[in-house]
This record gives structure tokens, sequence and C-alpha cells, in this order.
């Protein structure tokens, strides 16, 4: 089933275009990583897809997503460390916005938040204060609380930056062990090559425009891939 087609979209701030010539299909059960520098246009990519940045022109359909079915991990930023909250509490947050016009969490929120938790190894810390784990054990807590707003598809921004090669790669086999056993569409956005052939199906490199867009496979023997990667590992 598709859930995202982009055709000849393009995005701009200000009247200056950031992004353009976008023609990509995201299929349920995709893993796609988005490639580029910085200032390429990943981000914003992930803006539309939120809905929260309208194409300058063309069209980003969202084909049958709706509320509470993407999960939303942005770039992890220093200002987070300090949030007031338990382990156990920031995850149950994932699900705010399938809760509807419930004033409470349901039972049914609360073993969503531990099934996330123990799956990413985090529920023993579930009473811990967000601000006093590790780089690592935040992002493992928010990928959590991402995977309890998703029934569909993950977004994730970013989720390994600034985490040590050990942390790095359990981060990856686990985002890939939810994309297989869950059936969870995942769109991440990263500057690391050699670990998106790794795991990714899919590869959409851009550099203010779409340079790639296609398998995994065919990225590494594309030009785009050749040139910025050497081949596949």
């Amino acid at each position: 089933m598709t859930l995202v087609t982009c055709r000849e979209a393009s995005f701009a701030y200000d009247g200056h275009t950031v992004l353009s010539g976008l023609n990509v299909t995201i299929e349920s059960g995709d893993y796609l990583c988005v490639l580029g520098e910085n200032g390429s246009g990943k981000s914003t990519l992930l803006k539309g897809l939120l809905r929260l940045k309208a194409p300058q022109s063309g069209s980003v359909e969202l084909n049958g997503l709706q509320r509470g079915d993407i999960g939303y991990l942005p770039q992890q930023t220093s200002d987070r460390r300090d949030f007031p909250a338990s382990c156990f509490e920031v995850a149950l947050s994932g699900r705010v916005g399938q809760r509807g016009l419930k004033p409470f969490y349901s039972r049914a929120d609360r073993l969503a938040a531990r099934e996330s938790l123990e799956r990413l190894g985090m529920w023993e810390c579930r009473a811990l204060s967000f601000g006093e784990l590790s780089g690592g054990q935040r992002q493992r807590v928010l990928l959590a609380r991402a995977l309890c707003a998703a029934r569909k598809m993950l977004l994730l921004d970013e989720p390994v930056a600034g985490l040590d090669p050990v942390v790095t790669q359990e981060l990856y086999r686990q985002i890939a062990e939810i994309n297989r056993e869950r059936g969870l569409t995942v769109v991440m956005v990263s500057h690391d090559i050699q670990g998106a052939v790794r795991y990714a199906s899919k590869i959409l490199h851009l550099r203010n425009q779409q340079l790639f867009f296609g398998t995994t496979e065919e990225y590494c023997a594309s030009d785009v891939g050749k040139r910025f990667l050497g081949g596949c590992p």
C-alpha cells in the first residue's frame, strides 16, 4: 500500500526554494533513509510529511494517513535534557494524539508505553527522571515515545547524532527490528551513509533537489552512490 506520494514537490522559505524536484513514493513497510549534507532539505521534507510545511509547488499526498498514524522523533537538543518527567511519563506522552477527547490515559495507553519501553530495553529505568539519563538512553526513551504515537509510520530526524559507535549500532538494530517485526514504515534522516545502506531498503539522496531515489542496491550501483559511498559495505 502506498502511504506517501510526492509529485514534483518543492519547498521554499520566504520565496527561496530549498528543495525541489521530489518524485517519491513511500510504501507500507519501507525503511527509507534520507541522505544529504546540512541544508540539503532533509528536515524540510519531514516537515512536509508532518503537514507542518506546505509545498511551494507540486504535491505531497498522504494516502490514508491520519492523526495518530505517524510517530516523530526530532533531532535531540540540549533543552530536553532537564525535562521534569519520568521515563514512563515521557513515553506515555506519545499517546496524546490517540487519546482524543478523553481527559486521562487509558489502560491501553499505559500498556503501549510499557511495551515500547520494554522493546527498547528501558523499562527498568521507567521511574528515573528523563534528565538523569545518558544521551543514548534519552534517545531510546524518545524513540519509545514516537513508537507509542505511531500506528503506521515513524519519522526519525538524525536519531543517532552525537551518540557513540556502540550505542549507534544498537539503536540502528532496534529501529530495523521495529520496521521488520511491527511492519512500521520508517523514514530516517541521516548523515551516516554507511549505516543507511546497511539497514535501509530504500535511499533518497538530496542536495536541495532529488539526486537519487530507489532501492539500496540501486543506490550502491548508481553514479550518486559510487560518488558518496564508493560501493556497498
